[in-house]
């Protein structure tokens, strides 16, 4: 088995949270209340990043102001902040009053984060979520009260306009966990700002699963090194010698 891997970052909804698109679905209900115009499908691709900058990436498209998504954290427009804001606010109450009542891992992960400790490696996850909807998801599955997850990286944790696909709260789980080396660093993730932010950081592998609610034909055009079902499947792609 390769020796050189010490962390593994994960990202949750999708990759090892179920999700059946209902961050998707707690986004666009919290856009129609304020008749922004978008549908889930333009959501959907923008998964995995901050989330009022989501809205305010939506807000200056619906205006006409076309923004490269490899620029989400560069090229933000702030007079669409007031605005993106309130309709964060709104998305916040949908998405925690429903991980307060339906938030299940993705079958396998606790044995996979298990699996990495046996093995030597340290088990952080990154999220597109501010501290206040990535704590209910803790609060539920445990997952660090149960000491499963070394490090949990929320876009509280990093500077403002330094969240996916940056590479900053990658960064910040190296630096709690004393990760020295990012070759020494695997990304698990299902979404486009996943693959950017591996590849950004520089990762040895930047692995895509086919899990979650956002298709392969969406991140799969973004720079990876393998493509698996689930996150259940990462200890044998470890296993056989395949990250090198």
């Amino acid at each position: 088995m390769n020796q050189q891997i010490k962390l593994a970052v994960f990202d949750l909804a999708g990759t090892t949270v179920k999700d059946d698109n209902a961050v998707r679905d707690c986004l666009y209900k919290a856009a129609v209340q304020y008749d922004l115009k978008a549908t889930p499908d333009e959501i959907a691709n923008l998964m995995g990043t901050n989330k009022i900058h989501l809205y305010q990436f939506l807000i200056a498209k619906s205006q006409g102001r076309i923004m490269d998504f490899r620029g989400f954290e560069e090229d933000i427009f702030e007079d669409t902040y007031e605005l993106a804001k309130k309709i964060y606010d709104c998305y916040v109450e949908i998405m925690i009053d429903y991980y307060r009542h339906d938030c299940q891992e993705i079958e396998g992960a606790s044995k996979v984060f298990e699996w990495c400790h046996k093995n030597d490696i340290k088990v952080a996850t990154d999220t597109g979520f501010h501290s206040d909807v990535n704590q209910a998801i803790f609060d539920c599955l445990g997952w660090l009260r149960d000491g499963l997850v070394d490090c949990a990286v929320d876009l509280d944790m990093v500077p403002e306009g330094k969240g996916r696909p940056a590479p900053f709260m990658l960064y910040r789980a190296m630096q709690e966990l004393n990760i020295q080396n990012v070759r020494s660093v695997i990304k698990i993730g299902d979404t486009p700002a996943d693959m950017l932010e591996g590849y950004n950081a520089g990762c040895r592998a930047v692995i895509g699963v086919t899990s979650g609610s956002t298709p392969i034909t969406s991140w799969g055009k973004y720079w990876h090194t393998h493509v698996i079902e689930s996150v259940r499947d990462l200890p044998a792609l470890i296993e056989a010698g395949y990250i090198v």
